[in-house]
C-alpha cells in the first residue's frame, strides 16, 4: 500500500493544486514528472545489477519511504508557509520537485519489491499489487469524505489536501517499521535460505533473461501506456458532466481505483492459462483509445455519465487483472537465481509504459 499511496494522494489533491495553479496542466505535469523519475531509478537498478548485493532490500525500501515522507512534509511546509500569499511560480516548481522526489522513491521501492517478490511464490507478487491498488481506494474514500464534509472553497480544498498528506505520512512511517520486521518472518527466512546457493545474475544472463520475458515485458508496457494516457489526466481534465459537476472526476477516479483493486485481487482466484493469452489481452486494451475518443467527440450516449463510468470501470479492471497475471507469471519463466532481475526488468518496462502513457496523455489537449 505504501508504495503508491503518495502518488494517489497527489492525484486526488489535483483539484487543490489546479486551484493554486490554474494555468498549469497539473494532472499531466505530475504524471510526467513522477513517472519519468521513477523510470530513471529502475534504469539505474538494471545497469547497476550489483545494487541488490551492496545495498540490502531493507535499506533500499526504507530509504524510499524516507524520501516519500520528506517530500510530503516539504509540500505541506511550503503550502503552510505561503498560506497568506498568492502562490508563485517558485512554489509551483518546488511542488514539482517534490513530485519528482516521490517518483525516485517509487522507483526504488517498486523495483526492490517486485524484484524480491519475483523470487517468492506467486501469492506474494499478487499481494504486492493488490496492496498498491488498495492505496488508491483509501485515498479516494478520504477524498469523498472530505468533499462531502468540507465547504467547496479554497479553504476546504486546502484542508482536504493537507489531510491526505498527513494520513499518508503516518501510514508511510508505519510501513518503515513493517519493512524492518519483514525479514524476521519465518516464511521469508525459509525462502531466502533456499535461494542462497544460487549464483548471482551476470550481464550475459541478464540479456538471456530479458529475451526470455520480452513478450510479457511488451504486454506490461502496453498496459500502462494505455492506462496512463487516460488516467488520471484525461478523466480529471477532459471529461465533464453538467449533472455531477466537480464530483465527476472524483467518481471516475474512485471507480477506476475500485476496479483496479478487484482486478488485482481476482488474479488470486483465477489465473489465465498461458502468459501468451494475457499478452494478447494487453494488446486488446488498445480499443480503449477509439472508445474514449468517442466519449469526447462521439454521439450523445457515448458521452453519458453511465457509459463513461462503465468504461472507466473496465479500464481499471483490465489494468488490475492483466498487470497482476503478467507480473506473477513472468519471473517464473526464468531460473530462481534470475527471478529478481526478471522482476526488475518487468518493473522497468512497466515504468517505460507509465512515462509513454503520461506523455501521450498530452495529445488529448490537441
Amino acid at each position: 500500500m505504501g508504495n503508491l499511496l503518495p502518488w494517489n494522494a497527489l492525484i486526488t489533491a489535483i483539484d487543490y493544486f489546479t486551484y493554486l495553479y490554474p494555468k498549469k496542466h497539473i494532472g499531466k505535469v505530475f504524471s510526467v514528472a513522477y513517472m519519468s523519475s521513477s523510470l530513471l531509478v529502475l534504469v539505474v537498478m538494471i545497469i547497476w545489477s550489483e545494487l541488490s548485493k551492496k545495498v540490502t532490500f531493507r535499506a533500499r525500501v526504507n530509504l524510499g519511504f524516507t524520501m516519500f515522507v520528506f517530500s510530503l512534509i516539504v509540500t505541506l511546509i511550503i503550502d503552510w508557509g505561503w498560506c497568506s500569499m498568492e502562490k508563485s511560480i517558485v512554489t509551483y516548481y518546488i511542488v514539482v520537485v517534490c513530485v519528482v522526489m516521490c517518483g525516485l522513491a517509487d522507483g526504488l521501492i517498486g523495483g526492490s519489491l517486485i524484484g524480491s517478490a519475483g523470487k517468492l511464490p506467486k501469492k506474494y507478487m499478487q499481494a504486492v499489487f493488490a496492496g498498491t491498488a488498495s492505496s488508491g481506494i483509501l485515498v479516494s474514500l478520504l477524498r469523498i469524505i472530505t468533499k462531502a464534509s468540507l465547504p467547496h472553497d479554497p479553504h476546504g480544498l486546502r484542508t482536504s489536501a493537507h489531510f491526505y498528506f498527513i494520513v499518508t505520512t503516518i501510514i508511510l512511517m508505519v510501513c518503515i517499521v513493517c519493512c524492518s520486521l519483514l525479514y524476521k518472518l519465518p516464511c521469508m527466512e525459509q525462502h531466502y535460505k533456499q535461494l542462497e546457493h544460487h549464483p548471482p545474475t551476470s550481464k550475459t544472463k541478464l540479456q538471456d533473461t530479458a529475451r526470455t520475458i520480452q513478450w510479457p515485458a511488451l504486454g506490461i508496457f502496453i498496459i500502462y501506456t494505455v492506462t496512463l494516457s487516460i488516467f488520471p489526466g484525461f478523466l480529471s481534465e477532459n471529461i465533464n458532466s453538467k449533472v455531477l459537476k466537480d464530483w465527476y472526476p472524483i467518481i471516475l477516479i474512485t471507480t477506476y481505483n475500485i476496479a483496479d483493486f478487484f482486478g488485482k485481487s481476482f488474479s488470486g482466484f483465477f489465473m489465465v492459462k498461458g502468459i501468451g493469452k494475457a499478452v494478447w489481452g494487453c494488446v486488446g486494451r488498445l480499443v480503449f483509445y477509439p472508445v474514449f475518443t468517442l466519449c469526447l467527440h462521439g454521439p450523445k450516449w457515448f458521452r453519458s455519465e453511465v457509459f463513461v463510468v462503465f468504461l472507466t470501470f473496465m479500464l481499471g479492471l483490465t489494468n488490475g487483472y492483466l498487470t497482476s497475471v503478467i507480473m506473477i507469471l513472468a519471473p517464473k519463466l526464468v531460473p530462481p537465481s534470475e527471478a529478481e532481475m526478471a522482476g526488475i526488468v518487468m518493473a522497468l518496462f512497466l515504468g517505460i509504459g507509465l512515462v509513454c502513457g503520461s506523455v501521450l496523455g498530452w495529445f488529448w489537449i490537441i
